[in-house]
């Protein structure tokens, strides 16, 4: 797997590939794609790639969607060229193995930020569209695929589709949040939001319990970027206890300059035993405490707003070599509250904590992604250290409970999703299913779908 920090060197031939998540780890066949033409030239050399292929780019999808076992990956990190630049509009065309951290190093010195950010920026623009990504903003802007405005996409065959809203338009929706599984994108058009500074007019409120975490939620909903940590340890007075998050760009001009290189790498896979109850109650505890007042007003630069575990290459290695797993749901409103509380209360009595909790409110504001992941209601994610006979049997109780609730798994975050909650969480999966790419598959859609 690629490192965070981008890097020129492509590595070609068999080796084990893992997620984000380091769990599963397979076996695959990488093959670097250099230039727009080289899928349907890679299919014939490997004579018809008959064990299927996906496209992945840095990996940093959790589960098993950027996985095919024993088949091939074609690693499009290679095609990553600026194209056409728009300055007076703010529209970028680029390859789609552009990263996210590449585009704003261009950008963001030129008065432009991403018009939607996910927690990392070590993600391709073809990532971001196959998993239609979201980010604080959801409530306000949408998901990325909103303000995608066109895209090239390559199938097995060697058809090339030009599609946009208007363009071949039900393959557009289809290949936003589709898993990456309609073809490969070549080239990606998207248009980027105006900026003044790389400041954020950051605000800090600590909550205590979910009608409080709501609250604030109806009162800031005119913020752009809006999104809660939630301690998962707490019980009693201090159950759902948080820090509500909530920042605008800043509207003073000030230094657009690029961001540095990270320096600092976690060093090697902390014990499996390191990160248990004790240790994460400990440092939500710090973590909750850590603003002296119970409101705090900052202006912050936007990387440790938007990317603060991305100044740390590899932290997932402090979930020790087992890897971790991650739990996201999207809950609709009418459910919404009684939902939240519930899954809250079973994850704290499981014993197993999250080091990482994010609760949020997704918007209305509909994607043009045929597979979509964003609901408007509540979507909270978890990570949690993968711990023999405990994680698992949690995740399933879990995933039930979400869909008890009406609500759905994400795809990008999901190593667990059975072909039943998928199914009922995406019942539109086989209209998709007509639009994917025969020779395309992933480890996840071979596991949800059977």
């Amino acid at each position: 797997m690629r490192p965070e920090s981008h890097s020129d060197d492509q590595f070609e031939g068999k080796a084990p590939f893992s997620s984000w998540g380091r769990y599963p780890n397979y076996n695959a066949t990488v093959v670097p794609l250099t230039w727009q033409t080289d899928y349907p030239a890679v299919v014939k050399k490997y004579d018809g790639m008959p064990a299927g292929a996906l496209a992945v780019g840095m990996g940093r999808s959790y589960g098993d969607s950027c996985l095919l076992k024993d088949g091939f990956l074609l690693n499009a990190t290679g095609m990553n060229r600026l194209l056409d630049w728009d300055q007076e509009n703010g529209i970028l065309t680029a390859e789609a193995g552009l990263t996210l951290a590449q585009l704003l190093d261009f950008a963001v010195p030129r008065g432009y930020f991403l018009p939607v950010s996910p927690g990392t920026k070590y993600v391709t623009l073809g990532g971001a569209i196959a998993n239609d990504i979201h980010g604080k903003n959801h409530h306000v802007n949408g998901t990325f695929g909103c303000h995608v405005t066109q895209f090239e996409l390559v199938r097995s065959d060697g058809t090339r589709m030009h599609c946009s809203p208007t363009d071949n338009p039900d393959w557009f929706d289809a290949t936003i949040g589709g898993l990456g599984l309609t073809g490969v994108l070549t080239w990606v058009q998207i248009k980027l939001k105006p900026i003044v500074s790389r400041l954020i007019d950051y605000e800090g409120i600590q909550f205590h319990g979910v009608d409080e975490f709501l609250a604030l939620t109806e009162q800031y909903k005119h913020i752009e970027y809006t999104v809660s940590w939630v301690d998962c340890t707490g019980t009693g007075k201090n159950f759902a206890r948080g820090v509500f998050m909530l920042g605008d760009h800043s509207k003073i001009p000030d230094k657009l300059t690029p961001s540095p290189e990270p320096k600092l790498v976690f060093p090697m896979d902390l014990p499996g035993q390191a990160l248990n109850s004790m240790t994460v109650s400990a440092f939500n505890t710090v973590f909750f405490h850590k603003q002296i007042k119970q409101r705090v007003r900052a202006l912050q630069d936007y990387e440790p707003f938007f990317y603060p575990l991305d100044k740390v290459l590899h932290w997932n290695r402090m979930y020790g070599k087992s890897g971790l797993l991650q739990f996201q749901y999207a809950i609709p409103w009418e459910s919404a509250r009684e939902g939240t509380i519930a899954i809250l209360n079973e994850v704290s009595k499981s014993g197993l904590a999250s080091f990482l909790a994010v609760l949020k409110a997704f918007g209305d504001v509909k994607s043009p992604g045929m597979m979509s992941f964003p609901q408007a209601g509540i979507t909270l994610a978890l990570d949690f250290p993968i711990k023999p006979g405990k994680s698992f049997p949690l995740f399933d109780r879990l995933a039930s409970m979400t869909l008890d609730y009406g609500g759905k798994l994400y795809p990008a975050k999901d190593a667990r999703m059975t072909a039943a909650q998928f199914q009922k969480s995406y019942p539109q999966w086989q209209q998709f299913a007509r639009y994917k790419d025969p020779l395309l598959s992933s480890s996840f859609w071979e596991r949800v779908t059977q």
